[in-house]
């Protein structure tokens, strides 16, 4: 049975849900008690995290600047040092991957940034099949795709909407386009799961919609777990399976969505300091 511990605004004690998903499923990200520490003398940005990522299901990580979003998702790649605790990311135990294996795991997370990290000179459809790279033989990597990359990509921009606008500079494209590009990018990879870091940080309101959507319809459609951090309440509320709120690098909340409110979150920020500041 589902159950969801209620806690009061003021409170910081962690609020979790059971498994959001059958119990026998298991989970395809595993993380306990993750510590990390940049430096021997650099403050503990993730504290003691314990975390389980499924398929086909959406997750939005909330908290404030500062609070460990990024962080935990760098620990999944090993862009993070992992001072302690385990981090399995499907088939790699990430503490002790190196060299081969660690760009083995990096090719199979499909990552959204906010700032699209496109070429902007280059055309869309180049773009795209740069996630295919990973998987590149000699020709690719002198500049040529193989006509099936191609095919799936052009394929991929009629997924996310854009296929018209496959031949035209990436830096031509408005914020919201070159988003979605991004999107068809990470899934040139076919990856395991997807790390989105605040993806609609910088769109309008209409096309934040649009982005969430595009997201939610693929972890459903490729039965794959989408990680994606956000700073609106309410779009974690309307486009997400499960919240996990951080706090000063712990989880202070979790919780199927459905059972949650505005309310129930409000021990992710610090709203008492924000208040006395003010």
């Amino acid at each position: 049975m589902n159950t969801l511990e209620k806690v009061s605004p003021r409170s910081t004690k962690t609020v979790r849900s059971t498994n959001p998903v059958s119990a026998a499923e298991s989970s395809l990200i595993h993380i306990r008690q993750l510590h990390v520490r940049y430096s021997a003398d650099s403050p503990i940005v993730l504290a003691g995290v314990d975390l389980d990522l499924y398929q086909g299901e959406v997750v939005a990580l909330l908290g404030s600047s500062g609070s460990g979003k990024s962080t935990l998702m760098k620990a999944l790649t090993g862009f993070a040092p992992i001072t302690s605790g385990t981090v399995q990311a499907g088939r790699f135990d990430v503490a002790h991957v190196k060299n081969r294996e660690l760009r083995a795991l990096r090719s199979e997370v499909g990552q959204v940034f906010q700032q699209f990290n496109l070429v902007g000179r280059l055309s869309v459809l180049t773009n795209v099949l740069m996630g295919s790279l990973h998987g590149a033989g000699a020709l690719n990597r002198i500049g040529t795709f193989r006509s099936a990359d191609r095919q799936r990509a052009y394929d991929l921009l009629d997924r996310v909407g854009i296929a018209h606008k496959a031949l035209e500079p990436a830096r031509s494209l408005s914020g919201g386009q070159q988003q979605r590009v991004a999107i068809a990018r990470a899934l040139m990879q076919n990856p395991k799961f997807i790390l989105a870091d605040e993806p609609v940080a910088s769109l309008d309101p209409r096309m934040s919609e649009t982005v969430l959507h595009l997201l939610t319809d693929i972890a459903r459609d490729e039965n794959i777990p989408v990680l994606v951090s956000l700073h609106v309440l309410q779009l974690a509320l309307e486009h997400s399976d499960r919240i996990v709120g951080l706090r000063h690098g712990s989880i202070v909340i979790e919780g199927k969505t459905k059972n949650l409110t505005a309310e129930d979150l409000s021990p992710v920020y610090d709203i008492e300091q924000e208040a006395e500041a003010d």
